[in-house]
């Protein structure tokens, strides 16, 4: 009962939400952290997968190598960057981004891959360019396992961007660290539940956005069935 309390105090004080060190600066930081480095893995990997599913042509042995980055573990790939870099924030973004790829990287190639051959062929018949076909038929129907990989590469992200702090950066995971160093376990706990709570809402919102997109494509396939 006192660690309860002992954490509800720390959310409840004034001081721990405000200021250098306040969640409100650690959170900005950690979701720049955060969205930076999906942004840098979605312009790697979204063209990289679409281009590999067209061309096929050592498909499986790129993204095996990019699925190394899923078997080595974060912290690793910092120290690596730290011992080849130095304490730079670019060290904190090439982990995240080599963490974040194989997943985008992955679903963005199966997703393409996987519409039917037959449905392609209809698209040339009916004079559309590798571009329109693209828009109007790859992209719609591969969506949903396409945003699958982004959404678990930001849930992933959210999780292991704490690992900045570990190279001297801020983001919550400085509340796990700092709070490590002082035996503060409210502190731990406290910055736990944040991260928690961001990649709980992350999550929904992408859900949203899945169901969003499901349903307005579905829609224009009404009307183009019905015209």
């Amino acid at each position: 009962m006192s660690m309860i309390a002992g954490v509800y105090l720390w959310f409840s004080l004034p001081d721990n939400w405000l200021g250098e060190s306040g969640i409100l600066t650690r959170l900005a930081e950690h979701i720049y952290y955060v969205s930076l480095s999906l942004a840098i893995a979605c312009a790697i990997a979204l063209p990289l997968g679409v281009l590999l599913a067209n061309y096929r042509k050592g498909a499986q042995v790129a993204i095996g190598l990019f699925n190394i980055g899923r078997a080595l573990p974060s912290l690793g790939i910092v120290i690596l960057a730290i011992m080849l870099i130095g304490y730079e924030a670019s060290t904190v973004i090439i982990a995240l981004v080599t963490v974040s790829i194989p997943p985008i990287l992955t679903n963005t190639y199966v997703g393409i891959d996987q519409v039917d051959s037959s449905l392609k062929q209809a698209a040339r018949s009916m004079g559309m360019c590798r571009w329109q076909m693209f828009i109007q038929l790859e992209l719609p129907l591969a969506f949903p396992l396409i945003f699958s990989g982004f959404r678990s590469a930001l849930v992933q992200l959210i999780a292991t961007a704490t690992i900045a702090a570990y190279a001297g950066f801020g983001g919550l995971g400085r509340f796990l660290i700092d709070g490590l160093g002082r035996n503060d376990t409210p502190q731990i706990i406290g910055g736990a539940l944040v991260v928690s709570a961001l990649a709980i809402v992350s999550e929904w919102v992408c859900s949203m956005i899945d169901t969003l997109m499901v349903r307005k494509w579905r829609a224009n396939d009404v009307e183009l069935s019905a015209t």
